[in-house]
């Protein structure tokens, strides 16, 4: 023991206790994690068994994912009731607190509607990834992942955002459709596919697996007893870690859902729970003054609350004049807007000092459309229909709509709807873009009627509006003879362009199938 150092001291230490927990563990080396990173050999064709909170994730906290679940899919109630008691299930130690959590988020949850682990989570997941763990994951060909946490919260961003072929967790107990918080001793979930993979890769000459995970993983999770190898990962190395950057995630993340948009840590938690009821106070006090001021006095007012609105224009050296309201012109100004929440057209409406704009939407909730401070009008997806009302609109003023059809929160346009080219000449693109901080006021599995409270419960909701140059003549169906489908691209590009947006070919119906697994017909 002379010649060795503390570090190699406890290292060696903790491989012989691993060696006597496990009954494989004759036939495994244990090395440390750093030795992975500089193996020069190619990975590519090896299997990798890792423990996905181990080695992929940054942090060490499980708080953030399961107050997802208990406000998402439990709302405001039961979030409160385990920010309360999570305290207590520290207490008790690793394994009962893991089920003292999994039972306050999930008891009395029904299973065919939770879609939390496909829709809100993925997001939540991507932004604790650490860089390094990340990297050496990828380097392996096939990739099993094994979780402590229950499968229906880690799944969708295993397989789906990672290539994951297997994920080894915990079931969940069901009883008549519901959840019951309870968890299935053994790891059953990916058992099936992993024996698979590792029966596959036995017949293989070349390869053998390979375990990533730390001594609590290698201890007490029986799929790294298929390991050749263990590498472990220590806390100090995860401190070390960085964040994986956006661009380098191996799918992008266009769609998700949630009222939640910053990281539910506890003391970031207990914020949102102490502003809750002044949130509450502002948001009255926002929309009264939309609802019973003119604009020219209720911009002001809801700007001194802290939302707010900046506003670009078109340079005063462009040939295209500004909007107005002359009575001489045949049509009204057709201003085509990329779809960031249901407030879009009201800010239009206000940005152009026009309070008798028209609005059409293609899915709106009744009670927005009673109260929404212009004229909203819902159209049927029946494109003659639609059309003849949208040319009805325009003879009478100017007119809104948002091609897209549905909201988006990422920096990403969807596909536009090329009917407001088919029924209008005088085009002006409107690119808009929305910053919140602690509510999202879009929803795609939630109550759309709360959309506006949401947002204007923010402390300082930001609003980011750029009205573009006018579409000229040669660029529209009636006097360039252009195609609508061209018009309605070009118009998307020039959007994204001013925003700095990634143009898609996605739909409605991605969004929602993804998000809420319909196809959002309201």
């Amino acid at each position: 023991m002379a010649g060795k150092s503390f570090p190699q001291i406890g290292l060696s230490f903790l491989f012989k206790l691993v060696r006597r927990s496990n009954g494989h563990a004759s036939q495994i080396r244990y090395q440390k994690y750093t030795s992975l990173l500089h193996r020069a050999e190619d990975l590519s064709s090896q299997t990798l068994i890792f423990h996905s909170e181990d080695a992929l994730l940054k942090s060490s906290s499980s708080f953030p994912y399961f107050m997802v679940v208990a406000f998402e899919a439990g709302g405001l109630l039961r979030a409160l009731v385990f920010f309360l008691l999570y305290p207590l299930a520290c207490l008790f130690g690793e394994e009962l607190g893991l089920k003292i959590k999994v039972f306050l988020c999930f008891f009395g949850i029904k299973k065919e509607g939770f879609r939390i682990g496909i829709s809100v989570l993925p997001k939540l997941f991507s932004q604790d990834v650490g860089r390094e763990g990340f990297e050496v994951v990828m380097s392996f060909g096939r990739k099993v992942a094994v979780s402590n946490f229950p499968t229906v919260m880690v799944r969708g961003f295993l397989q789906d955002y990672l290539g994951v072929e297997a994920v080894v967790g915990r079931e969940l107990k069901v009883v008549c459709g519901y959840f019951v918080g309870l968890m299935e001793e053994k790891l059953a979930a990916g058992s099936a596919a992993l024996n698979e993979i590792i029966l596959g890769e036995e017949e293989k000459t070349c390869s053998h697996v390979i375990g990533i995970g730390c001594y609590r993983s290698v201890l007490h999770q029986h799929p790294f007893a298929h390991c050749k190898e263990v590498y472990l990962v220590s806390k100090a190395e995860k401190r070390n870690w960085h964040v994986l950057p956006r661009e380098k995630h191996p799918k992008p993340l266009i769609f998700h859902d949630g009222r939640l948009a910053f990281r539910p840590t506890p003391l970031a938690t207990l914020a949102m729970f102490m502003w809750i009821p002044l949130g509450i106070f502002l948001f009255l006090i926002r929309f009264a003054a939309g609802q019973l001021l003119p604009l020219c006095f209720c911009s002001p007012i809801v700007a001194f609350t802290g939302a707010i609105t900046n506003v670009s224009r078109p340079p005063k050296s462009s040939n295209t004049p500004p909007p107005t309201n002359n009575e001489n012109r045949p049509n009204g100004t057709l201003y085509v807007c990329n779809h960031r929440t249901l407030l879009d057209p009201v800010y239009v409406s206000a940005v152009t000092s026009n309070p008798s704009l028209s609005a059409v939407t293609y899915s709106i909730s009744k009670i927005y459309e009673v109260i929404s401070p212009i004229r909203t009008i819902h159209l049927t997806r029946d494109r003659e229909k639609d059309g003849v009302a949208m040319k009805k609109l325009l003879s009478q003023n100017d007119l809104a709509v948002c091609p897209e059809g549905t909201t988006c929160r990422e920096p990403y346009l969807l596909r536009f709807s090329p009917l407001f080219a088919e029924v209008a000449d005088d085009i002006t693109p409107v690119a808009i873009d929305v910053q919140v901080s602690m509510f999202y006021g879009t929803t795609a599995s939630g109550f759309k009627c709360l959309d506006p409270v949401f947002f204007f419960m923010n402390p300082f909701p930001t609003y980011n509006v750029k009205i573009l140059e006018k579409l000229p003549s040669s660029r529209t169906c009636k006097h360039g003879g252009v195609s609508k489908y061209e018009v309605a691209n070009h118009v998307q590009y020039e959007i994204a362009k001013a925003l700095g947006f990634e143009c898609t070919s996605f739909t409605r119906k991605d969004k929602y199938m993804i998000l809420a697994g319909n196809e959002g017909l309201v």
